[in-house]
């Protein structure tokens, strides 16, 4: 089923209800436009459309950056427990498999959140 959307530069169609919450989601369809399915007569804001209210659009700025930062943040913290688990000190090796194991929480963190992300395709 198509659609058509009216924004204030004008009306863009769309093959599926899809193709609307992707461009949602980008920034393309912004909450106040209007969206009507093709045969229908009547025009609603995109905002009040439930599957639209509940889509994100994607994070701007330094939020967006924070996954790859806890990635980077994850391999170091990794080398930094490699290095101390291979010492001869016990209390360093201690020290490096604590460090393993919250290298391990932290990727945990991230792999969850790339999961939930939206817009990902899933299969």
């Amino acid at each position: 089923m198509r659609y058509h959307v009216r924004t204030p530069d004008g009306e863009l169609d769309y093959l599926s209800f899809r193709e609307v919450e992707l461009a949602y989601m980008q920034g393309l369809v912004g909450p106040d436009d209007e969206v009507r399915e093709e045969g229908q007569t009547l025009w609603r804001k995109a905002s009040t459309i439930p599957t639209l209210a509940r889509a994100r659009p994607p994070t701007r700025g330094w939020k967006a950056r924070t996954q790859g930062m806890a990635v980077v943040g994850s391999v170091l913290l990794a080398f930094w427990a490699l290095m101390l688990i291979a010492s001869d000190s016990w209390p360093r090796r201690a020290l490096g498999i604590v460090l393993a194991l919250a290298t391990s929480a932290l990727l945990t963190r991230v792999t969850y959140k790339a999961f939930k992300r939206p817009g990902a395709p899933r299969s």
